[in-house]
Order: structure tokens, then sequence, then C-alpha cells
């Protein structure tokens, strides 16, 4: 789990009178999931945090299934999602169940709201783009390729770099009905990330820079919850927070920093696992060297996993198994179904060694369904392309013709 990190100026002892420069006392806010038992932090405000002058509902955001529940392999070109609009408030459904969520948004413009998900966790990949998420926890660098885990209840508000050069965001975003976290195998009882693990604790990076504003006013606070958008007018901006310790906070990871695990053979996907969540888990393809044994296939098998949905995004055009897939593809593999590599794949990959290959895979326990918005971005000849790829292999190994006979 993410560690102890402490921000600004905090009193001595929790819970004890912290004097404010000109007067009074600030205000303790503790936040943390499991009630009074799961990680958390104290916050120390200018301002009580509970000052509300208006509330309103906005938007209803509950997402619809897709009428159509016939059994199938389906792709989804994320290239097609209408740029522009908010980073929260206009993201494009794309799979959902109980457990998860997953959207896809291109914003043009920052936020003039603060915001906070009050149902869920969010796990945001940054396929494209880099910036600072701005949050009174302080403020958090975001960069390509970066994971910035956002869990529920904090508030922040998305800040991107458009100079020259710099590729507009592009963010993957997965919504955690439950608490986000480090796989248990690769913590020992104290809480340690483990040597052995794919990632340690110095690439995990938290709020660099605490910035308190001390200002007075109307102030938005957008908040996602009963599957829907809420306004709130605060009386003073939310970033008041003078200091802060615990273990609760946004942070980042970056996929570039996950060391993939490899082996003689070929190894199955949880040695990818880079997250944990109540009914699902997120995992990293990141380039490699192929499997050593001099007869190993590197490819994967075909298999089912009977009691899970696999969904890979791709962030790159190469993908050791798959053909017909662009950069931003999204595939849902569902339970009920094998699925694996596209035929002349697993030929292929035969004395290769390595690849440049690079996805965010989400396996969930639950079936995922496809809701109506992500329609429109739908490769709907996806479930015949291994049938395809397998008469165009046939008819090029016709054209080439048999090998001629050595006497």
């Amino acid at each position: 789990m993410p560690f102890y990190r402490s921000l600004g100026k905090i009193p001595p002892k929790r819970h004890i009178a912290f004097p404010k420069a000109g007067g009074g006392i600030h205000s303790e806010q503790l936040m943390g999931h499991e009630g009074f038992t799961g990680t958390s932090a104290l916050m120390y405000h200018l301002h009580p945090p509970t000052t509300i002058k208006s509330v309103r509902r906005v938007k209803e955001m509950k997402l619809e299934k897709d009428p159509d529940q016939t059994l199938r392999h389906r792709h989804f070109l994320t290239s097609r999602v209408k740029p522009g609009g908010s980073a929260t408030m206009d993201r494009t459904p794309l799979l959902f169940n109980a457990d998860i969520a997953m959207y896809y948004v291109v914003p043009d413009r920052e936020d003039e709201h603060f915001y906070r998900n009050a149902q869920a966790d969010e796990v945001v990949y940054v396929a494209r783009g880099k910036g600072v998420l701005t949050t009174q926890f302080g403020n958090l660098p975001f960069r390509e390729g970066d994971y910035v885990v956002i869990h529920r209840g904090i508030m922040h508000r998305w800040t991107f770099d458009s100079s020259e050069g710099v590729d507009a965001p592009h963010l993957l975003v997965m919504e955690s009905r439950g608490h986000v976290r480090w796989p248990k195998r690769y913590r020992n009882e104290f809480g340690q990330l483990i040597e052995g693990a794919p990632f340690s604790e110095r690439d995990i990076h938290g709020p660099t820079e605490l910035v308190t504003h001390d200002q007075m006013g109307d102030f938005p606070i957008f908040v996602k919850q009963y599957d829907g958008m809420n306004e709130m007018i605060l009386d003073h901006h939310p970033f008041d927070v003078a200091g802060w310790d615990g273990y609760f906070y946004p942070w980042t990871f970056n996929i570039e920093d996950f060391e993939p695990i490899v082996g003689r053979v070929h190894q199955p996907p949880p040695v990818h696992q880079t997250f944990q969540g109540d009914g699902f888990v997120i995992c990293s393809f990141c380039p490699r060297p192929y499997d050593f044994h001099p007869e190993a296939v590197p490819a994967p098998y075909n298999h089912s996993n009977v009691d899970s949905d696999e969904v890979l995004f791709y962030c790159s055009k190469e993908f050791m198994s798959r053909k017909g897939i662009e950069w931003g593809s999204l595939t849902h593999h569902p339970d009920g179904i094998p699925h694996g590599p596209h035929p002349g794949r697993y030929e292929e990959s035969i004395g290769q060694k390595y690849t440049n290959e690079l996805a965010v895979m989400m396996d969930s326990f639950r079936p995922m369904y496809v809701p109506k918005e992500a329609l429109p971005l739908e490769d709907e000849n996806y479930h015949r392309s291994w049938i395809e790829a397998k008469e165009r292999k046939e008819a090029g190994d016709a054209k080439e013709g048999p090998e001629p006979m050595i006497p």
C-alpha cells in the first residue's frame, strides 16, 4: 500500500488544538476507507469543510446495457471518441459491471469546478499527455504512461500541459467500487513491498507541493454519487489545507517502472498484475525479453477464463497475439468463449527474442456489459477476425505453394 507521507504543517499529536496564525484553530478532517480501520489521512483546514451554501442534481449518469446480449468477442476503437469537453463530465463509457466501469475521454479544456468521486476509486491511465492533478493533498504531477490513483472522496482538478509538442490528453478511466491496492502477494506482513515484486516504493509518487488557498466566495464542487453528478457550492476555496499526514492520498505509478517477470517458457498473465480491486485485477503488459527455452512458443496459448472477462487496452500497435488492432483499441473477451492468438501469430512468435508491446489489461470476475454509448465505437466484425485471419493465412500459404522436395 502507499506508505506514510506528510506535507505542510501539523501539530505534534492528533486531535489536539492546532492554532491558526490569525486566531482560532484549524478544522480537522479524517478521510479514509473501511470506516476507521482502513488507510486514512488527517487534514487540517483553515475553514470547516462542511460550509455548503447550496446543492442540486446536475446530471444523471446511470449506464444502460446494449440490448443485444449475444455472446461474442468485441473490439472498440477509442479513436472514434469525439474529442472535447471536460475530463470529469464528458467521459464516454466503454464497459461496466457492479465492481468496475471503464471510460475514455479526450478533454480539450480544464474544469472550472472541483471534482470528487464519492462512489468509486479511480485509476486513470494517461495514454497521452501530461500535467498536474491539483488536490487538497497538494499538487501531483503526471505524465504519459502514469496510472493516477485517486481514492474515493479525494477532491481534485485536472490541469493539462498545452505546451507545443505535448500531446493532447487521452485518459482511460477505471472506476472501482472497492478500494484499489497492490496485490497482497507483493506485500509482507508489515505492508512493505517484497523483494521480487515487479516494483518498489521508489516507483510510487505522491503529491509534491501543498498549496494552501485562503479565499472566500462561491466554489462549485461536483460530486459523483448515486449514479449522477451533484453540484455543491462551498463558501471558501476547498484547497485550504495547511497540512496533512497519513496513508490515504492520490499517487502515481508509471507503466515504464513495471519490471516484467519472464521465464524459460510462457508465463501466465498474473505475472503482469499491477493492481488489485474488489472483483477485478489490472495488469501491465510491457516491453520485455521473450521466453528463452530453445523450443519456447512466446505467444500465449488459447485459453478459457471460465470465471472472468478479459479486457485489453492497447497502448501500442504491436501485440504478440493480435492482428487488426490500432493504438487505443480496446478488446473484450468474455467468459464463455475461448480466446487466443490470431492464426499465424503462434508460429510467428517462435524464435523471436523481444517484444515492444504495451497494454493495460483488466480482468473482471463478473460479466462486463457494453453500454449503449460505446456502440458507435465498435468494430462489429471483430468476432470473425480469427476465421478471417485463418482464411488469409491459408490463401497466402496456397499462393506460395509447397516447398520443393530435396532429392
